[in-house]
């Protein structure tokens, strides 16, 4: 399938999910220190963008030095958000990632896997493989995905604040049990493409 920036843009930005991922953002930043949080968030979506272009770049070479398969990539992923939704549904000290009070997180688990997840690269990768020409346009798509989710990555704190505690906790509990769910159909998807082929 031939993308535009568009629809290229539009992909990367529902890969990414940064809506979606507010229940699993905002526990996490509410760790982090009320002036360091914009840095924050700047830092880890840069993180994430940084591990994103260098994947689109390298990932398949990457991928074949390792001999790994993006198969082994789609179980991965689902196994730690597996993880990820258990910790949402039985809420724990320390939040979803066991983030000490006060103490912000630095890649794991805001730029990786949260940002730059395994769908995400998995996205890149199959941009810059079956368009390569095209490069210019799906680095531009992906600057402009990371800038949306670094927005509401910022606004986080206000969204907790507008919306209050307790619906922020009832749509991390309901946020895991759907990610529950798309992390089992990911770890079955791939062993599905393991055994049987595509």
């Amino acid at each position: 399938m031939d993308h535009s920036f568009l629809s290229a843009f539009i992909l990367l930005l529902l890969v990414l999910d940064p809506l979606g991922s507010l229940p699993v953002f905002i526990p996490i930043m509410r760790s982090v220190p009320p002036k360091r949080r914009r840095l924050v968030a700047v830092r880890e979506v840069g993180i994430a963008f940084g591990v994103l272009f260098a994947f689109m770049f390298f990932g398949d070479a990457f991928l074949r030095v390792m001999r790994l398969s993006e198969r082994s990539l789609e179980v991965a992923g689902g196994v730690i958000l597996l993880m990820v939704a258990i910790r949402m549904i039985f809420s724990q000290e320390g939040g979803v990632y066991g983030t000490p009070e006060g103490k912000e997180p630095l890649i794991f688990p805001l730029a990786v896997p949260l940002l730059a997840g395994p769908s995400a690269m998995a996205t890149v990768l199959l941009l810059a493989s079956s368009q390569p020409g095209r490069m210019v346009e799906w680095i531009a798509a992906l600057a402009g995905a990371m800038v949306v989710s670094g927005a509401v990555l910022m606004l986080c704190d206000r969204i907790r604040k507008l919306l209050g505690d307790s619906v922020v906790s009832a749509l991390e509990k309901l946020m895991g049990l759907v990610l529950t769910a798309i992390a089992v159909e990911m770890i079955l998807a791939g062993l599905k493409r393991y055994f049987f082929g595509n």
